[in-house]
């Protein structure tokens, strides 16, 4: 683990600070993607059949609560 945090040292040190900026906001948006798409994935696998509801059955049980 260390030689590749040596690795990545020595290439943050060769980017320009616009280049750093640019890479960073693509590592951003990529970490935020898997952020979302784990969460998603975890909804899908805990939703049931009866977790959802019909637009009618949402309206009667909006009207009728």
């Amino acid at each position: 683990m260390n030689l590749l945090r040596i690795r990545i040292h020595l290439l943050i040190e060769q980017l320009t600070d616009d280049e750093l900026e640019k890479v960073w906001s693509v590592v951003y948006a990529l970490h935020c993607d898997c952020y979302v798409m784990k969460s998603i994935q975890e909804g899908k696998r805990l939703q049931q059949p009866w977790d959802t509801l019909t637009h009618e059955d949402a309206l009667q049980l909006l009207i009728f609560s």
